[in-house]
């Protein structure tokens, strides 16, 4: 599709949005927010008729891209067939979505309950593992992000918790394993692996084995900056969940459905939780939804007991019709072969090299097409380019590299000192290149601020 200028429209569009839309995370009078025309596969445009390769994947949620026909045309067909009905009824689209999940979950996770979005499915998994084991902690990392609903947000672990934090919400927080800036002193993945579940044990005991509900992770955290877990991590959190009853979540409402190159990043892992919560890639975000995939251990314990919670529009017949059309889509044209393809030939190399020659990156991690450029001020002593949570004139270096990426038609994912390289699981070579191209240019930016 051809962009067309209209900055008329465009004006108009922009001038309602400022007199009536109140935006999240976002001080409402000092905020710009760009007037949208369009969107397609991996790109979108303004009205002014500039494009944009978009390395957001919106918020890391358009995993085919924007506008693909087959799930545009599903969830029309839906709308004229059955546009909604209520959850407590068996409804084609919401049971064959359940079964398509059901089928690529990893191990016994055979049950799904459907929710809105990912905070939602968060609070839901929480519940849920809180009334299977009758305790009242749950456990849970810093660098982490899990929805802005009450539980989920107490559970985040990056500063968007600070001023929703209510300190009595159950949470018990501690340090999962980042090499780069290990908590653990660290000079190995094997050390940090080891220091990490020797902390996460500890912890445990001191606050009470009898008393912790559930450990949730991110499997790979991912607004936090997609740090990998060194090998035997995860199956070393699973071991002491086992060890203690203590019910696993893991979060994939990012990493999940392709994202990471897999269809669920545990399965590079080799590792299934007691309950996992997506959301995001599971219909690319065309229709809000999320949900929670359940063992059959939890499921158990509400096969004559009733569970306590629900949604008006769990499992909405759009959004379920959407999820249908997406993991076929996905399974049809080799989409998650294709993230991994594109993540191991074009984005890995492209980004070691790019790290190579640009003295603020201080280091690439990641898998798929889900990685993060780790920005410095000095490779030696890692210090970040930017402070923690920095904002205004403290943030200028991070202002000035996103600026200097959008005027080459590139549309960045910032978050602090870091920038995530998160295009749509189906990004061609050439769209890849061209984002890399332009990153290149943008980073030239983000050297002028290091020493």
């Amino acid at each position: 599709m051809t962009p067309q200028p209209n900055p008329q429209v465009g004006a108009a569009v922009k001038a309602a949005d400022r007199a009536h839309v109140f935006h999240s995370w976002s001080a409402q009078e000092l905020i710009d927010p760009l007037a949208v025309a369009g969107a397609e596969g991996s790109y979108f445009w303004d009205y002014e008729g500039k494009r944009y390769l978009d390395f957001t994947s919106g918020l890391v949620f358009t995993n085919i891209g924007y506008q693909h026909p087959k799930v545009v045309a599903a969830i029309q067909e839906q709308a004229a067939t059955l546009s909604t009905f209520a959850p407590a009824f068996a409804v084609e689209a919401r049971s064959e979505a359940a079964r398509l999940i059901a089928e690529r979950t990893p191990g016994d996770l055979d049950k799904i309950f459907f929710t809105n979005g990912g905070a939602e499915a968060v609070e839901n998994a929480t519940r849920m593992a809180r009334l299977h084991t009758g305790r009242p902690k749950v456990l849970s990392a810093y660098r982490s992000y899990h929805g802005a609903t009450s539980t989920a947000i107490n559970l985040t672990g990056d500063p968007r918790r600070w001023p929703n934090d209510s300190g009595t919400a159950g949470v018990v927080r501690f340090w999962a394993p980042f090499l780069y800036r290990s908590p653990f002193h660290s000079d190995s993945e094997q050390q940090e692996c080891e220091r990490a579940l020797q902390h996460l044990e500890d912890t445990i005991a001191f606050e009470g084995p009898g008393t912790v509900a559930a450990i949730i992770l991110e499997t790979i955290p991912g607004t936090a900056g997609i740090m990998t877990p060194p090998p035997g991590y995860l199956a070393g959190v699973r071991a002491l969940c086992d060890q203690y009853g203590i019910v696993f979540i893991l979060d994939e409402v990012m990493a999940g459905f392709g994202r990471t190159g897999k269809w669920f990043a545990a399965d590079h892992y080799d590792v299934t939780p007691d309950l996992m919560t997506f959301a995001k890639g599971v219909n690319s975000g065309y229709v809000p939804l999320g949900g929670v995939a359940i063992s059959s251990a939890i499921a158990e314990t509400f096969a004559r007991r009733p569970y306590p919670g629900g949604l008006t529009y769990s499992g909405h017949p759009l959004a379920c019709a959407a999820a249908v059309a997406t993991i076929n889509v996905m399974e049809d044209e080799g989409i998650v072969e294709q993230a991994a393809r594109i993540g191991e030939t074009v984005l890995e190399p492209g980004l070691r090299e790019l790290a190579a020659r640009h003295p603020s990156v201080g280091e690439v991690r990641g898998t798929g097409v889900f990685w993060a450029l780790e920005l410095v001020k000095d490779r030696e002593t890692r210090e970040p380019l930017v402070p923690y949570n920095a904002a205004g004139e403290a943030n200028g270096p991070m202002a000035a590299f996103g600026a200097a990426a959008k005027a080459r038609g590139l549309w960045p994912f910032i978050n602090m000192n870091r920038t995530h390289v998160v295009p749509p699981c189906n990004v061609s070579e050439g769209e890849a290149k061209e984002g890399l191209a332009a990153l290149d240019e943008a980073l030239s930016v983000a050297d002028e601020h290091t020493v």
